[in-house]
């Protein structure tokens, strides 16, 4: 019987196996296609690592893309994309972001950690229409925030907070109908807010940027269960506005020049800190059940009228430098002596009395400040240097507000 030698039997089944494994690895891994390949190519050049980052250590053209750092494949394309070291305390990346970031077609996630990139956002990143996640923070991007990126309909989180960004924030973005989260604070943005339509935004920071006007009612959709607009020179009534955001639980609109009344049922939102601070509300403050909000903070505003009973539940309160006047309840004074109340500001008003025993004790973890009121405070606490040193209101004013308030 003739056959082939066994040398040669070995070799071909040595050849077939080979053959076999080289192709269940290109079915199991698709080659990356060339368009990704040469945009991460672009990416790469346009940044480099700082000091004590190696991020881009593993990234090695000659070997498959899809094994970079931060790098994510599904068959032959780049799904996501996440520049720089996660973890804390990472140096980050240096450059700019290159425009060929819009030919990564199928990705759906592109994130940058804090660092020192510069310039603007491309314009390109508009062609990314499966891009759902979209989060460029703590770097130093400037220019607007292209109006183009309202044609990423799929976009779910915008983060490009803290930044240096100007301008606008496009209407386009506005109109956006899958957001659930908005965060572009610590910007130099100005002008107006745009409605905002997306029926699933839940978190909505714009705090620390120069935006100006007022918010009609419907800007702001229902499902918003957290809201941070302070820092910022917003004004106009808000009464209408936030009447319908029962979902909050922060709320922050402090350092605004809001004005108008503030809506009694805002108490009764299952809010855990309430800062409505250093604006121009003013009218009495009349929640209409008992307030179960932690913190609330109301002071410097022009509130008026008599500090309603309701809020001694109420741990850390706020109601300094404003206009009330009257007796100050005594459940406040009752649940401040019984440490229920740890924070107790009612300095700068027109109060006129206070039914405390003299010798009575605050608890070490309680601070009550009463100065520079309509009366003499019958016990002496210490207050914020803020506060000032004079203990009383000067009685001419006290009967001039008096006066005015019978009118």
């Amino acid at each position: 019987m003739t056959g082939l030698p066994l040398t040669a039997i070995a070799q071909s089944l040595l050849l077939l196996a080979i053959f076999v494994l080289l192709h269940s690895c290109l079915v199991a891994h698709a080659i990356l296609n060339p368009i990704d390949f040469l945009a991460l190519q672009s990416i790469r050049k346009s940044l480099d690592d700082l000091p004590g980052s190696h991020f881009f250590a593993s990234w090695d053209f000659t070997s498959d893309p899809c094994n970079f750092a931060g790098v994510y494949c599904v068959g032959d394309n780049v799904i996501a994309l996440n520049l720089g070291d996660p973890r804390a305390g990472s140096p980050g990346l240096t450059g700019r972001l290159d425009p060929a970031i819009g030919k990564l077609s199928a990705l759906t996630e592109f994130t940058v950690v804090p660092g020192r990139i510069i310039g603007p956002l491309p314009e390109s990143l508009s062609q990314l229409k499966n891009l759902r996640f979209l989060a460029v923070s703590r770097n130093f991007i400037s220019g607007q925030i292209p109006a183009t990126l309202g044609q990423l309909r799929g976009l779910h989180t915008l983060d490009l907070s803290f930044n240096q960004l100007t301008g606008s924030i496009p209407w386009s973005v506005g109109a956006l109908p899958a957001l659930s989260n908005v965060i572009l604070c610590h910007n130099r943005l100005s002008g107006p807010v745009p409605p905002f339509v997306s029926q699933t935004l839940t978190r909505l920071d714009l705090k620390q940027n120069d935006l100006s006007g007022s918010l009609s009612p419907a800007s702001l959709p229902p499902s918003l269960e957290y809201l941070s607009l302070s820092w910022n020179r917003f004004s106009g009534p808000v009464d209408r506005l936030l009447g319908g955001l029962n979902r909050l639980n922060y709320l922050d609109l402090s350092l605004n020049q809001f004005t108008g009344c503030i809506p009694g049922r805002l108490f009764s939102f299952p809010i855990a800190n309430l800062q409505l601070q250093r604006n121009l509300f003013s009218g009495p403050v009349e929640p209409v059940d008992q307030v179960t909000i932690p913190t609330v903070d109301l002071s410097y505003n022009r509130l008026s009228g008599e500090i309603s009973p309701l809020l001694a539940t109420v741990q850390n309160l706020y109601l300094n430098n404003n206009r009330f006047m009257g007796q100050v309840p005594n459940s406040l004074v009752d649940r401040l002596l019984s440490a229920g109340i740890q924070i107790l500001y009612l300095q700068h008003n027109y109060l006129t009395g206070i039914d405390i025993n003299p010798g009575a004790e605050i608890p070490v973890s309680s601070s009550l400040c009463l100065q520079y009121n309509c009366m003499v405070p019958p016990l002496q606490t210490p207050c914020p240097l803020k506060a000032g040193k004079q203990k009383t209101r000067p009685t001419d004013q006290c009967i001039e507000w008096k006066g005015r308030t019978r009118n």
